[in-house]
């Protein structure tokens, strides 16, 4: 399924259950928040989209701890929790999706290789972590995030 039907399978199950959503995307730089808003009518579900590239756009923007980030960083199941739970705290929204991964060619090791993509669903009350490793060159990669998360989204708004 394309990142377009995917996207619009997460507004429809949102809009029938009246929950909105939001994103806090690192590697996939607006992919996901761009794939929602194609969407006719989805404004009923989305309201707010924070990409945050940088480090200190994750502070900023969501609350991620530096703490999280110095002992974990960026790359990393801590860091996408603080993410998703920021985005649901900061704009209100009942979910929040986060990215963060390697997209690569570069900024690959070994312990966090191109490829490498935490993706969180938060609502308020508990969060939920995802490790994937996709393969492929950086578009793919991303696409491949953005797909992903919004397939997970769709599912714990679906057992809502």
């Amino acid at each position: 399924m394309d990142h377009i039907n995917l996207a619009e399978k997460l507004v429809t199950i949102a809009k029938e259950k009246n929950l909105t959503i939001a994103t806090a995307e690192s590697c996939t730089g607006g992919l996901i928040s761009s794939a929602i808003t194609s969407i006719s009518g989805s404004s009923s579900v989305f309201g707010y989209g924070y990409i945050t590239y940088a480090n200190d756009a994750k502070k900023k923007l969501l609350g991620v701890k530096s703490k999280t980030l110095d002992k974990f960083g960026a790359v990393s199941s801590e860091t996408a929790k603080e993410m998703a739970m920021g985005a649901v705290n900061n704009s209100g929204a009942d979910f929040g999706i986060a990215v963060t991964g390697i997209a690569g060619p570069t900024g690959g090791t070994i312990e966090k290789p191109v490829g490498l993509v935490f993706i969180a669903v938060s609502d308020r009350y508990s969060c939920f972590v995802e490790e994937y490793r996709f393969d492929g060159y950086r578009d793919s990669i991303r696409m491949q995030a953005a797909c992903a998360a919004m397939e997970l989204c769709f599912e714990k708004v679906l057992e809502y």
